[in-house]
């Protein structure tokens, strides 16, 4: 099983580029079994030599030259296997068979390959014991076990040095594998997070931005209307101030009404926005996705208590009473609609009427509303300026047709701008009448 960074570190010092092993420690275990097995084998070679009729020192350089196979065993666990196989009828390597059969169960040697070499191990250690136990039950002959101890011992002797390595090392295997596959599970789950995380963040980014735009749509329309009118009484009273007091002292009126009108509308969408604030400067209490429905707390709020549609009328007459000829003219039967539509279809109207204050002076305009079944409709058409009324001068910040669009394609309607054929301008837009649901 490979080990990440991480572990390596808290593991200690590592022998990375010193031949096969990843750990020092790895390096004493293995270097260790291999003294202890190399041992054993060159004490086990002295009984083999004897038997055999080789010097004693042969025997005991075989045996070691044997036992030391053990320590490549996580390198070639093949290898270590087969020498203990083949060293099974000299009677010496256990501790090799035993290590071996375990290191090769626990490693990614194919299963087939395992089984193999274990029925042979199993073979081996079988015949050699079987042998053994006949040849001493046959040099006793005060000791007479039936047919059956023979075999059955050594049965019990060759499961028990090959079954219990191979199932503890498939379980060793097996439960590395299974370390693994958790490791990087949390991995990806901690990449899936990290993901999410940036995604949370880019939603509540745009949150905020859909949230200022909102804001900047607000403010121009309230602002611009309502100072749009100011402007308009203003340059109508220092015309009439000096030839029609009584006049001049009503556009005056006017003027202060519209301001009170705008400074209370502003109070109002200031109030909203420091109640949005207050839920959404808390990062450490609320959660980032609270940043979004915050804002959308702030726009409902903003569009429950804003305009509505049967307000147009007083509108109308606000810009016939700063010298506009308006003609408002209503088809169908008239009907409530959700507050986000009514708001939209007003606030569509205000910003044309505005846009003919500011670039149509004196020109004649038509306001038309007209209820269907599923949709409701506006238009707002001006004619030509007229040249014989003086311009007022109002800046125009181009935002006003971008914003009309915005709030008209943001509930599913269709919004059409555009000059006609006589001269003046025309805004038309459909709504839905359900809104954003349609």
């Amino acid at each position: 099983m490979t080990a990440t960074g991480a572990d390596r570190e808290a593991a200690g010092p590592t022998t990375r580029g010193y031949w096969w092993w990843e750990r020092r420690r790895g390096v004493a275990l293995d270097v260790g079994l291999g003294l202890l097995s190399a041992l054993e084998c060159a004490l086990e070679g002295v009984e083999f030599a004897g038997d055999t009729g080789l010097p004693v020192p042969v025997g005991v350089l075989f045996g070691l030259l044997a036992g030391a196979v053990l320590v490549v065993r996580r390198r070639w666990p093949i290898a270590v296997v087969l020498v203990a196989i083949a060293t099974t009828p000299a009677e010496m390597g256990f501790l090799m068979g035993l290590v071996g059969l375990y290191t090769l169960a626990a490693s990614e040697v194919p299963r087939r390959i395992t089984a193999v070499l274990m029925g042979m191990s199993f073979a081996g250690t079988f015949i050699v014991t079987y042998v053994r136990l006949r040849q001493s039950v046959d040099e006793q002959a005060d000791f007479g076990p039936g047919d059956w101890y023979v075999p059955l011992m050594s049965l019990f002797m060759s499961l028990g040095l090959t079954a219990p390595p191979v199932l503890f090392g498939l379980y060793i295997g097996a439960r590395r594998r299974l370390m693994e596959s958790l490791r990087e599970r949390a991995d990806s789950l901690e990449r899936e997070l990290s993901l999410l995380a940036d995604r949370a963040e880019e939603r509540a980014e745009w949150a905020r931005a859909e949230e200022r735009h909102r804001i900047a749509r607000e403010m121009h329309d309230v602002v611009a209307h309502r100072v749009s009118l100011m402007v308009v009484h203003a340059a109508a009273l220092q015309a009439v101030a000096p030839k029609d007091p009584a006049k001049a002292v009503r556009n005056a009126a006017l003027v202060g009404d519209m301001g009170r009108q705008a400074l209370t509308e502003l109070r109002e969408m200031l109030g909203v926005l420091r109640a949005g604030e207050s839920v959404a400067d808390r990062p450490a209490a609320v959660p980032l996705a609270s940043v979004g429905r915050a804002a959308a707390a702030a726009a409902a709020a903003a569009t429950e208590d804003g305009p509505r549609l049967d307000e147009v009328e007083t509108l109308v007459g606000e810009s016939r009473a700063a010298g506009m000829t308006v003609e408002l003219s209503v088809d169908g039967e008239a009907r409530t609609y959700p507050p986000e539509v009514e708001q939209t279809a007003y606030r569509v109207v205000q910003e044309a009427l505005t846009n003919v204050h500011k670039h149509a002076a004196g020109a004649k305009t038509w306001v038309r509303l007209a209820h269907r079944d599923a949709e409701v409709a506006m238009q707002v058409e001006n004619g030509p300026s007229d040249a014989a009324t003086a311009d007022a001068g109002l800046p125009s910040g181009g935002n006003g047709l971008v914003g009309m669009r915005e709030r008209v394609l943001g509930l599913g309607g269709v919004f059409v701008s555009g000059p006609t054929d006589a001269g003046g301008f025309r805004v038309s837009a459909v709504l839905p009448a359900r809104g954003a649901a349609a």
